[in-house]
């Protein structure tokens, strides 16, 4: 005889919640953190995409936190990037609206990849905004400014979590005159500033002025403003140069301060020969525009040229 085989019988599996087991966070889900969460978080931060999303889902959503997670990852990499070298990064220089306030920074960062990525030079300019807007004293000043809900300073360190690198804003100074020209040479690593007694004129030839101190690098105004030092300095230089040359001991003095001479024109600002026209110096380029019209003082910074 023949087994009978029991009718085959069908039964629906209940299907497992496993939105508990598997969510690593509570409240906000990986699902409802939103894309406009993590924007916001972003232009909160400058942190990266991933990175905003990620510390808000440790965060549970809470946008307090998340900043603080993003802080400490900032502090956790500066401390051991801490002996690296920070010896590329941007040279900025602008003036207020007005003309009559300029300041220039430097924020270093360890290569020029970094140095060349678009919102490194935006968090740059964000520093440089603050300062051109306050005005601080000195570079610690700056550095104790409020930004973005907390200073500049804790704002570098939380962005070397963001890049990955370490970061250090090492220069700061202004200047305030009837008129200031600043200069930026492209690619950001050299700048200038330049104060004048005199406003008002075609602007060409302040922007002529800031481009000269930016190409010939002097030393000071005028001759007198060159400091003793470098000066003890040049007379020293000659003296030894002439004494290889054989020349008499009695005579190095007289052949050096002769070529002092010559170190005052080449390196003083208002003596320089005029780059875009060398029959005349910068002092007497001025001087045609405007005959008040003079230099009152000049920064200049590059990075490795």
């Amino acid at each position: 005889m023949r087994r009978k085989v029991p009718p085959f019988r069908t039964t629906r599996r209940k299907k497992k919640n496993y939105s508990n087991s598997c969510n690593p966070i509570k409240g906000k889900t990986m699902s409802t953190i939103s894309t406009a969460d993590v924007a916001k978080l972003r232009r909160m931060t400058l942190a990266g995409m991933m990175d905003c999303k990620k510390a808000l889902e440790e965060a549970d959503g809470n946008f307090d936190k998340a900043i603080e997670i993003i802080r400490k990852k900032g502090q956790a990499v500066a401390n051991k990037r801490a002996d690296k070298e920070a010896t590329e990064g941007v040279v900025l220089s602008r003036v207020t609206s007005n003309g009559k306030v300029g300041a220039m920074i430097v924020l270093n960062c360890e290569t020029d990849f970094v140095a060349k990525n678009a919102d490194f030079i935006s968090f740059a300019n964000k520093i440089l905004d603050i300062a051109l807007d306050k005005n601080p004293a000195d570079l610690e000043a700056l550095n104790s400014l409020p930004m973005d809900g907390g200073n500049v300073s804790g704002k570098v360190v939380e962005y070397i979590g963001i890049i990955g690198e370490k970061l250090q804003l090492s220069y700061f100074e202004k200047i305030e005159a009837p008129h200031v020209q600043a200069y930026v040479h492209p690619g950001n690593r050299l700048a200038t500033l330049v104060g004048f007694t005199k406003t008002g004129l075609d602007n060409q030839i302040y922007k002529d002025v800031a481009m000269q101190v930016a190409a010939m690098n002097p030393v000071a105004i005028d001759k007198a403003d060159v400091p003793q030092a470098i000066i003890d300095q040049e007379i020293e230089i000659g003296k030894e140069q002439a004494r290889r040359d054989g020349k008499p001991e009695a005579m190095l003095s007289k052949i050096a301060e002769g070529k002092l001479g010559k170190f005052f024109k080449e390196s003083t600002l208002l003596n320089q020969d005029f780059i875009k026209d060398n029959k005349q110096t910068i002092g007497n380029y001025m001087k045609s525009a405007d005959k008040d019209l003079t230099v009152t003082a000049f920064k200049r910074y590059t990075l490795n040229l």
